[in-house]
């Protein structure tokens, strides 16, 4: 029943960005434009009370199969070099949480940006997805992570160069 006593019950939902839990998610992966994303994120979030969840996405080792000189060295420095690209995300979001005065975490997933990106949004009830201008000539082909984020329609996310 509603308040005046007929029809169905109101049950009110959470507007994303104005109620409930929530966080601002953003796409880290060690580049330039990556790191602004992270700073005007952190800016976001600082404002609006809420928390910061950085997504750094690794190439699931299957994908360096063709990389392979059937000695198993390339895929052994990409991996490496995902290692240590995780490690500078992973000590830049705790040391920069203090100074930008947020609740900030790292997550790390493998498998596709707009899938993982996707998931942790939806997992932590995001209000907005921010991500950083991608710099490949592919992606005027292909379409880049933030079109292929915009045409989820889930959340509004910010480019930023």
């Amino acid at each position: 029943m509603n308040e005046t006593g007929t029809g169905p019950a109101f049950r009110p939902q959470f507007e994303l960005g104005t109620d409930g839990p929530g966080a601002i998610v953003v796409g880290l992966d060690g580049s330039t434009p990556s790191l602004r994303a992270a700073a005007y994120a952190a800016g976001l979030a600082r404002r609006q009370r809420t928390r910061l969840v950085a997504v750094y996405v690794r190439t699931r080792a299957a994908a360096f199969l063709s990389l392979a000189d059937h000695s198993g060295i390339a895929i052994t420095t990409a991996i490496a070099a995902q290692d240590e690209t995780e490690a500078q995300l992973r000590d830049l979001v705790h040391s920069h949480s203090r100074v930008w005065d947020v609740d900030a975490r790292l997550v790390v997933r493998s498998g596709d940006p707009l899938n993982v990106l996707s998931d942790v949004a939806r997992e932590v009830h995001a209000e907005a997805v921010i991500v950083g201008k991608s710099a490949s000539v592919a992606h005027r082909i292909a379409g880049s992570l933030a079109v292929r984020l915009v045409h989820c329609g889930r959340w509004p996310v910010t480019v930023v160069p």
